[in-house]
């Protein structure tokens, strides 16, 4: 039984989030950049800082990023605005150019009200705890504030999404001539870049869900929303269709026949690929414990490792990097390959499979067929005491019955939940009525705790 700890940081597994001009407020934005630039200077005093900016659509994001910029160059940071781009874009400029930060302005497939703030460090990684904790205990700190020739400049850059989109086709291995995807960019970051980087790779592309005008991001569209990218598919007699959220850090695809596959099937077919290419380092592959057994039973028949980390991209790259292994994600469809991104890329990830599909000449659904989905059912059960049913002996019994009458076949998971008073029973089996069942009894103990 996993526990994870309640974390009271402004900082989530993903920066900071929250309503636009309520929770996310224009000056809490300035002092979180200033603060970034403070800090980022105190461990570098060789040269003045430069911070890349860039943002998704949302109107709220013009704000912000206006606080952001003046938060920057307050604290002497010189700013190179990125504007409208992918998240993994900006991550991809701050090590083409040399930054010494990132700053992505985006609440990813969060509704449009709501926005966030993503730190990169110098490379495109994400920041350390620490440096954010640090950053965090600075907030609102007006020592040093430099004057005159000291206050940091703007530029915008010269193509930035050109920059991208050309990274992104140097990796690409195999061209999509004859390959026809509908992509919906969930009206956006990746409006532009996602249609232009898969033409110019050679596919025929139908585009959806890519007209932002600042109010219809993730508007029942997108990766979380692909009700409409299925029929679009069948309608215009596709090979596939990619869905990105918000960000575009994400992809999730759709075969031929309008059924979608996760992040698991995805990194299923990736991983198959790269072992078969001599790519795949130590013949690992690195997902979350949410990933279904389904993929750990796929990777074990085919003699690829399944590390496992805790829930969130950021675990799963600090994994990455810390075994040097070559790919990595999460069900929801974020998925890393380290030698080519430093972060969730969704756009690199449908060229790869793309190119998959390119090279072997295979329909997705038969590429994807190397991986069954079992049946999961999870069950958010509001307790009182989220510790108490942690170090209950009745749940851990429960727990050790239903995994040695699930067997191999079969799996458990209870988490609770970093924000609310919940625990989340998740249970995998052979059948969705045994997975059912096995989740009901177990979530009638974990109630019971007092």
């Amino acid at each position: 039984m996993e526990v994870t700890a309640i974390m009271a940081r402004l900082f989530g597994t993903d920066g900071v989030r929250g309503l636009a001009n309520a929770d996310l407020t224009p000056e809490l934005a300035l002092s979180i950049a200033a603060s970034a630039a403070r800090v980022l200077a105190e461990h570098d005093r060789s040269h003045r800082p430069v911070a890349v900016v860039g943002r998704d659509p949302r109107a709220s994001g013009e704000m912000l990023e206006a606080a952001v910029v003046a938060g920057l160059t307050s604290a002497g940071a010189d700013v190179l605005r990125a504007g409208v781009l992918p998240t993994p874009a900006v991550a991809y400029l701050v090590s083409a150019l040399g930054a010494d930060v990132g700053v992505m302005i985006s609440a990813s497939h969060n509704p449009m009200p709501d926005n966030g703030i993503k730190l990169f460090a110098a490379g495109g990684h994400k920041l350390p705890d620490a440096v954010e904790d640090e950053i965090e205990q600075k907030l609102g700190d007006r020592d040093h504030r430099p004057t005159g020739a000291g206050i940091g400049r703007v530029r915008d850059i010269e193509d930035a999404e050109g920059q991208y989109v050309q990274h992104l086709l140097k990796v690409t291995p195999h061209r999509l001539d004859g390959l026809k995807v509908v992509v919906d960019c969930a009206n956006g970051a990746a409006s532009v870049a996602a249609p232009d980087a898969y033409r110019r790779a050679g596919a025929e592309v139908v585009e959806i869900h890519t007209a932002p005008d600042g109010l219809n991001i993730n508007d029942d569209c997108g990766s979380n929303h692909v009700a409409k990218l299925r029929a679009a598919v069948v309608e215009h007699g596709a090979h596939l269709g990619i869905a990105h959220d918000g960000d575009a850090d994400r992809c999730v695809a759709v075969d031929a026949d309008g059924n979608d596959l996760d992040g698991d099937q995805v990194m299923a077919v990736l991983a198959l690929g790269m072992k078969e290419a001599g790519e795949l380092t130590d013949d690992t592959l690195v997902a979350t414990v949410m990933s279904n057994l389904g993929l750990h039973l796929a990777m074990r028949e085919h003699g690829i490792a399944l590390k496992t980390t805790a829930v969130g991209d950021r675990y799963v790259l600090e994994e990455l990097r810390a075994g040097g292994f070559a790919l990595g994600g999460e069900q929801s469809g974020h998925v890393i390959l380290p030698a080519h991104a430093t972060t969730g890329d969704g756009l690199l990830t449908a060229l790869r499979l793309m190119s998959r599909m390119a090279e072997t000449g295979k329909p997705l659904a038969e590429l994807a067929g190397v991986m069954r989905r079992l049946p999961q059912v999870l069950i958010n059960v509001v307790v009182g005491d989220k510790a108490a049913v942690a170090k209950d002996p009745a749940v851990d019994e429960a727990v050790a019955a239903v995994t040695a009458e699930l067997g191999d076949t079969g799996r458990v998971l209870l988490r609770p939940s970093g924000t609310e008073q919940l625990v989340r029973v998740m249970v995998e089996a052979a059948t969705p009525e045994l997975a059912e069942s096995a989740a009901q009894r177990l979530a009638g103990v974990v109630s019971s705790v007092h």
